[in-house]
């Protein structure tokens, strides 16, 4: 039997507990955060929701069962269904909820994923046959540029390889976004690739796209043509859709193994990478895993 003394020892000890967020009690609050739900890589909206206060007890599987009707698998740590949507083997074709927060890929499920306020969470549902992974993209602009990611704010480092006129316009655009004075070779820095793929294609990171998309995640492609090169985009399949030409630009991001994403602002001539520095904001990019330009012709990839 408990004494006056142990409950109020109890009430003390449940209120330091919750003052210090571990758990008990929603915690101190850390700002909101976005939620985007879409299917088809981003070409169907499902629903957007500017989230509320957020505390430490919240998670992305938390954030996501608060705004839609979702059902779970594996005990309630991954997402079967959102609105519906049921993750299914179909005609060969294997369908399934990723989800993207400050436009990086979780590697860990929902239910352990916190959040730390401010966040852009995304989810997608898409098919995988043709790349299970795509562990960054550009759909999130101006994130993970301006916040980072996994809670930790990260330099940007803008790497200009032949990129001309295209490297300043690019720090302009970052500085107009917020990115607080992009810098050129911080350690464990975001980085943005500016030039002609004939330089990026020398970095281990991009060179990827040359791999295809279950390499890199990025559904495009720059196929040799005499001295140069001409961007091809992709489908969902991963086969080649549209010749985009010479002139034409790319913006698209990925990660190798754990590194920080890189980000590729690129073109097979210089007017191609002017032609995706144009890119870099929000109209453009936002709910697109990549984006092709050609002349006055945007193009969400992957292609449909």
């Amino acid at each position: 039997m408990r004494g006056p003394g142990t409950a109020v020892a109890l009430a003390l000890l449940f209120a330091a507990l919750a003052t210090a967020g571990c758990g008990l009690g929603p915690g101190k609050g850390l700002g909101d955060a976005e939620l985007t739900v879409t299917r088809d890589y981003g070409t169907v909206p499902v629903l957007h929701r500017q989230l509320g206060e957020l505390n430490e007890a919240d998670t992305v599987m938390r954030a996501l069962e608060g705004s839609a009707k979702i059902s779970t698998r594996y005990g309630g740590g991954f997402v079967q269904s959102i609105e519906g949507l049921e993750a299914e083997e179909s005609a060969g074709r294997s369908l399934d909820w990723f989800f993207y927060v400050n436009g990086v890929e979780s590697t860990v499920g929902a239910a352990d994923y916190p959040l730390h306020g401010g966040e852009s969470i995304w989810w997608d549902y898409r098919g995988w046959n043709a790349a299970m992974r795509v562990p960054a993209v550009v759909g999130s602009w101006p994130q993970p540029l301006l916040d980072g990611y996994d809670g930790d704010t990260r330099p940007v480092a803008v790497e200009c390889l032949g990129g001309g006129v295209a490297c300043a316009e690019v720090d302009e655009r970052l500085e107009a976004a917020g990115v607080d004075g992009p810098s050129r070779a911080p350690s464990g820095a975001i980085r943005v690739l500016v030039g002609p793929w004939a330089r990026l294609r020398q970095d281990p990171a991009a060179a990827q796209v040359e791999d295809g998309p279950q390499a890199s995640g990025v559904f495009a492609d720059f196929r040799r043509e005499g001295d140069g090169y001409r961007l091809v985009g992709l489908d969902e399949a991963g086969d080649a859709a549209v010749d985009f030409g010479a002139e034409a630009g790319l913006v698209a991001a990925t990660r190798r193994y754990d590194a920080p994403p890189v980000w590729i602002v690129t073109g097979a001539t210089g007017a191609g990478v002017r032609a995706a520095a144009g890119l870099l904001d929000e109209a453009d990019l936002r709910g697109h895993y990549a984006v092709a330009v050609d002349g006055e012709r945007e193009t969400a990839l992957p292609l449909r």
